[in-house]
């Protein structure tokens, strides 16, 4: 190299190349979907009923009193998580959503670094502005902020719960899940994580005693706990036909036999079941970060398909399992996976409204369109769990092969 060739072609290594073109991006992404997108809002709106419960609270009126008969957001927060969001009443309407914004913006920051130094890499790699991009660009990501409601903070909890679980810290484990879980109890099934990992149970204490303490302090401040024990909690159990991505609730909108949305249930429940044995028995002490945040996502994925409520961005918990395609291992080094987490966090609309008039295509584009839109998350769910399973499925049965001509051979002899 001649020494005007050293100026015209300077070296520049590839992660300083990644890094120039994901961090400009990374920022303008975050502020479009927090100042643009979720300032502007949409029609739904799942602060207001928060704010104006909270607000009825802090002035001793009933909180649980509404009509469950609308398909409108509901305030179904348990008195604990009524109790834990009573400070956003203190400011005005818009004020509090801007700060409530701007603290899930902030807390969906903090995941990512928290994932990213999970794995093993420093904020200054090109892995934190990379996994920024992923988030901002996600549906999850977009509509959370835009329809302003709790589950940044969700997110938070759980990278946070897989952080303290690493480093064996088992009550700020706890501590981390039992806050959200005293406003939304998603995150219950990764607590299974604190018992397959030694010494670590005593993180179910403040997971679980954080709620149940709060809520007995909440229960004697809430005037109307017989509405939430009479009205609310029924609700919250039911299988609903509308905005629900489970299986249950698509399964029900469409007409589906009782039975085979019980079929495909127990199907999807013995999935992950050996998804997160198979982890455990083989990852669990050669990658535990891998582990960790696989078999989070096996959980909460299944918890979405097959409970009575799976909305579609519940699926920025699934980011921990996302993660993984980085690490030797992996279940998500495969295309159908992808296409599976393109399918339940995309951000691609397919309503159309067009009707084409030809005798020779399809007179109904309009419905299928619509069918497609109700249908993306669960099929991304759906997808994403059938290639997880199968990926580890033939290791497993590759590691049978692999051992049975050994143990036939030690006969022989």
């Amino acid at each position: 190299m001649t020494i005007a060739d050293r100026y015209l072609f300077p070296p520049v290594s590839t992660e300083r190349i990644i890094k120039a073109i994901m961090w400009p991006i990374s920022i303008m992404m975050v502020f479009h979907k927090s100042v643009v997108l979720g300032i502007n809002g949409d029609r739904t709106d799942d602060f207001k009923p928060v704010y104006e419960a909270v607000l009825r609270f802090l002035h001793g009126q009933p909180v649980y009193a509404e009509s469950y008969l609308t398909v409108e957001p509901h305030y179904l927060y348990p008195p604990s998580g009524t109790l834990l969001m009573a400070p956003i009443a203190y400011l005005d309407p818009e004020r509090s959503r801007w700060v409530f914004i701007a603290l899930s913006v902030a807390a969906l920051v903090l995941s990512a670094y928290l994932l990213t130094r999970l794995f093993g890499y420093r904020a200054s790699s090109w892995v934190f502005p990379t996994v920024l991009f992923f988030f901002f660009v996600s549906e999850s990501v977009a509509n959370t902020l835009i329809y302003t409601n709790f589950n940044s903070f969700v997110l938070l909890s759980l990278v946070g719960f897989l952080w303290f679980l690493r480093q064996e810290r088992p009550w700020l484990a706890g501590i981390a899940l039992g806050l959200t879980i005293a406003v939304k109890p998603v995150l219950l099934p990764v607590l299974l994580l604190a018992l397959l990992k030694p010494k670590m149970w005593r993180a179910l204490i403040p997971a679980l005693g954080i709620p149940v303490v709060l809520n007995l302090i909440a229960w004697r401040m809430v005037v109307d706990t017989d509405n939430f024990m009479s009205q609310t909690f029924p609700y919250l159990r039911e299988t609903r036909d509308y905005y629900n991505s489970s299986i249950g609730g698509l399964g029900t909108f469409y007409g589906l036999a009782p039975w085979l949305i019980l079929v495909l249930r127990v199907m999807f429940v013995a999935m992950g079941a050996f998804g997160v044995w198979f982890l455990w028995r083989y990852y669990r002490d050669k990658d535990e970060v891998l582990w960790l945040t696989a078999s989070s996502g096996i959980l909460l994925a299944t918890s979405f398909l097959v409970g009575p409520l799976g909305q579609g961005y519940y699926s920025m918990m699934l980011f921990p399992l996302v993660m993984t395609v980085i690490r030797p291992g992996s279940p998500m080094r495969n295309w159908p996976a992808w296409l599976g987490v393109y399918g339940c966090m995309t951000f691609d609309i397919y309503y159309t409204i067009r009707n084409p008039r030809s005798e020779h295509l399809p007179q109904n584009w309009e419905g299928f369109g619509r069918n497609l839109e109700y249908l993306t998350v669960t099929w991304g769910w759906s997808l994403l769990m059938i290639a997880v399973f199968f990926s580890l499925l033939w290791r497993y049965l590759d590691l049978r092969q692999a051992r049975w001509p050994r143990v036939a051979a030690t006969v022989e002899a």
